[in-house]
């Protein structure tokens, strides 16, 4: 499908497709036809509208989130401690080990700092992977550039590598600038750290994005002797009681939305 994107000259457009496709789009449209369709089909007309509605209330609510990411994106688990510590073990003293952190979105200039920020998901994904390179000894790779829907030409891994050094106190020692996507990750990413002589990649990025991930860097990272290894974050539960799971929430409409954004680009092949 991404070549089919790229044969008609509409990779541009994958961000607007994305968000027609994913609800709340679908169920709205459902009840503009079920309004439509009340007069000469009363009945089916009110059980499309019915429909629509418990469809919109279930995709915003937590409850569905976990299970779409449980049990159909099939997410991997956190490292232990215990295999972090044989990461730092394996790693010491050679240089044969990168983790490669996925950029995730960037705000082309940010107000209260007057420069380009990380969005909350880039930020996330980088504190955590200079987290895992203080307790691995192991080098952060990050894996950015401009994305399909931003307007300004502002890449993700100068942004990053700038918070890298500035605020969290370790500087990158790689930064690829030009991925438009997570393909455009791996494709980019492999050939850099291959001639730095890595040979095994720890992936970071949300555990809902693992799985798409970490397929398209197994794709190019195995003829090339690399292995890919998961290292999924954003795993934490809430503190929440069950009821409260399936009652509409803003995080619960974003983590639907992440992980059925995943689903259609699994589908999709991107």
């Amino acid at each position: 499908m991404n070549s089919l994107f790229g044969l008609l000259g509409i990779e541009a457009w994958k961000p607007l497709l994305t968000a027609l496709l994913l609800p709340p789009v679908p169920f709205l449209l459902l009840m503009l036809i079920g309004a439509r369709l009340i007069l000469p089909r009363r009945g089916l007309g009110w059980t499309i509208i019915l429909i629509s509605v418990a469809g919109m209330w279930v995709t915003t609510t937590m409850g569905f989130a976990r299970v779409v990411e449980r049990f159909v994106l099939s997410v991997p688990p956190a490292l232990s401690s215990e295999r972090i510590a044989q990461v730092r073990a394996e790693a010491k003293g050679r240089s044969s080990h990168a983790i490669v952190v996925l950029g995730g979105g960037v705000e082309p200039f940010a107000p209260e700092y007057g420069v380009s920020m990380l969005s909350a998901y880039s930020l996330e994904r980088l504190v955590f992977g200079n987290w895992l390179s203080r307790e691995t000894g192991v080098p952060v790779a990050f894996s950015g550039g401009p994305g399909w829907a931003q307007r300004q030409n502002v890449s993700e891994a100068e942004v990053a590598a700038r918070i890298a050094a500035q605020e969290l106190g370790r500087p990158l020692k790689w930064t690829e600038e030009q991925s438009r996507d997570t393909r455009e990750n791996a494709a980019r990413t492999i050939p850099l750290l291959k001639r730095a002589g890595v040979t095994h990649i720890l992936l970071v990025t949300h555990a809902w994005h693992m799985p798409r991930a970490k397929r398209a860097f197994d794709e190019l990272a195995a003829p090339n002797g690399i292995q890919v290894e998961a290292a999924p974050m954003g795993l934490g539960s809430r503190a929440e009681g069950p009821a409260l799971d399936w009652l509409p929430t803003t995080l619960g409409t974003m983590r639907t939305r992440g992980a059925l954004r995943e689903l259609l680009g699994r589908g999709l092949g991107a």
